[in-house]
């Protein structure tokens, strides 16, 4: 992050149902990593939704097991 901003990172299934919110919270500047458990989800295409500030970004990821 390029300067403190309120962050949310939401993953979400084919369908569009919202199946995790990872973050969602006020961050400070930096740079940061976050663990996706998907135990209890099926293999499968999933999507991932990263909002900060003005900034969105909506990126595709494979869950295999």
């Amino acid at each position: 992050l390029p300067v403190s901003s309120q962050v949310q990172l939401t993953v979400y299934n084919q369908l569009g149902q919202k199946v995790a919110t990872l973050v969602s919270e006020r961050k400070p500047a930096g740079e940061y990593h976050v663990i996706f458990d998907g135990r209890n989800l099926a293999s499968g295409i999933y999507f991932y939704r990263l909002v900060t500030g003005s900034f969105k970004k909506i990126r595709r990821m494979v869950l295999v097991k």
